[in-house]
């Protein structure tokens, strides 16, 4: 009988035992943990809390963590930025700080997309160690959150230090797969799996995310070198026009298929979830094409770690999982 993982996200939204212990109730099988924001060791209470809501219930706990891996991100700041549509904003020296290789590599009528593509800025001019953008499409902004560049390359190093600290204690806290943002090539996985052996650890889970047209393009070159491919929504949704991100993931999820490799379907599975205790109709919908596609794997990122309603959530996707698997199977 085919078997589907149903995972959440830890953050400050499901950090209580009694929280924890209810999502496992109601047929949570694995916990992502998503190391952009912070250390593996900083993560240690909400880790034993996880586990000892697991065992409370009889579950195996599958510990998945998201490492930095070459991603972009703004960097610290007080406060919130508040950036208005159709105002000036300057990113770099005496503005908000982001990291150098954006202000090599932007050039005027550039667009860059910051946390997930909410804000939308469009480069006016570059020069002294500074942008200068029009806000195209405003909001507030958070220290620490994701810059793209959907007309730029810009190339990082596959792990960061923070990344190799993590990996040298994922056996102390019993890390049993590990997320590869953003990945571009077989080198990239090649490199973390040879991480992985000198740390120790080689037995850990490869889950390869793609999140933007090259890995999208590559992926056949390594797919038979990951344990599971990871459909990473959000953004690969900022990577290409919306309305071509459907297709794409019709495309990724026909590539597993037919080279048998799992795959598992993320970002804003049940998003208006985070502050309501019913999703939309298209979001049911949402979950039903992606067990239709055959995903290995369903997760839920901000629903559960930061929303309002994180048991209510991995309660509406497993059993919208679970009843369109039943369906599948009876007719199809």
């Amino acid at each position: 009988m085919r078997t589907v993982d149903f995972y959440g996200t830890l953050g400050p939204g499901c950090a209580k035992n009694h929280i924890l212990t209810s999502m496992f109730q109601q047929g949570m099988t694995g916990l992502r943990l998503n190391l952009s924001h912070g250390m593996l060791k900083d993560n240690a209470n909400i880790i034993y809390l996880a586990r000892n809501a697991a065992s409370r219930t009889g579950c195996d706990t599958k510990l998945l963590i998201d490492l930095q891996g070459p991603e972009l991100r703004v960097g610290d700041f007080s406060g919130i930025r508040k950036l208005r549509t159709d105002s000036c904003v300057i990113l770099g020296m005496r503005g908000i700080p982001v990291p150098s290789p954006v202000l090599t590599a932007a050039r005027p009528g550039m667009v860059l997309l910051m946390d997930d593509g909410k804000i939308k800025l469009k480069v006016v001019s570059q020069g002294s160690g500074q942008l200068v953008c029009h806000v195209e499409r405003g909001g507030d902004l958070a220290p620490r959150k994701s810059i793209t560049m959907p007309e730029g390359s810009v190339r990082l190093p596959v792990l960061t230090q923070a990344d190799m600290r993590n990996l040298s204690d994922a056996s102390s806290y019993g890390v049993t797969g590990v997320m590869l943002p953003f990945v571009r090539s077989r080198e990239d996985v090649l490199e973390l799996r040879k991480t992985l052996r000198q740390k120790g650890v080689g037995h850990i889970r490869v889950l390869a995310k793609i999140e933007n047209r090259e890995g999208m393009e590559r992926l056949a070159d390594f797919i038979q070198d990951v344990d599971e491919v990871v459909i990473a929504r959000g953004d690969l949704g900022n990577a290409m026009p919306l309305w071509e991100l459907p297709a794409a993931q019709d495309r990724i999820a026909k590539t597993c298929r037919m080279a048998d490799v799992p795959f598992m379907v993320v970002t804003q599975m049940l998003d208006s979830m985070e502050h309501r205790p019913v999703p939309t109709r298209a979001e049911v919908s949402d979950i039903y094409r992606a067990v239709a596609e055959g995903a290995s794997s369903l997760m839920l990122t901000g629903e559960t770690a930061a929303g309002e309603y994180p048991v209510e959530s991995m309660a509406y996707l497993v059993k919208t999982a679970n009843a369109s698997w039943e369906y599948l199977k009876r007719n199809c």
